[in-house]
């Protein structure tokens, strides 16, 4: 792995944490304010009971991805990041909001793919080919 692949890899990954990890923090709290939080979720018509469950995901998602080893379970989590913030994409044109309301989720679904792609070798699963 080349250097400048290394760099990007590590500031997208920790970009992306920082930003998971906040959102996070503000589901599992309850905040009213905030992106993900409990204004924004009845606002797009999600029950109160997801909040929790995506603030946990969240937070056990960059655990998993920080961590060393365990390529399934990061992929696993690169998956649910990616769903969850492209249906936040999508609710928020669905409820028509504005472009400004895209914006944190477009930025941390394009560092979930950057993140992605630029992991090292040793944060790959290892293709296995089963001919039968």
């Amino acid at each position: 792995m080349t250097k400048g692949r290394k760099i990007i890899y590590w500031i997208a990954t920790l970009w992306l944490s920082l930003g998971m990890v906040s959102t996070g923090a503000v589901q599992l709290l309850k905040a009213k304010e905030g992106p993900g939080g409990v204004d924004s979720m009845t606002h797009l018509g999600y029950p109160l009971y997801l909040v929790t469950l995506l603030g946990i995901g969240k937070i056990l998602g960059v655990i998993a991805i920080l961590i060393p080893r365990f390529p399934l379970i990061k992929e696993w989590a690169y998956a649910g990041f990616f769903f969850i913030m492209s249906g936040a994409i999508f609710s928020h044109i669905a409820a028509g909001d504005p472009a400004t309301e895209l914006f944190p989720a477009l930025l941390l679904l394009v560092l979930t793919a950057l993140s992605w792609y630029f992991r090292p070798a040793d944060r790959r699963i290892i293709s296995l080919n089963f001919n039968v």
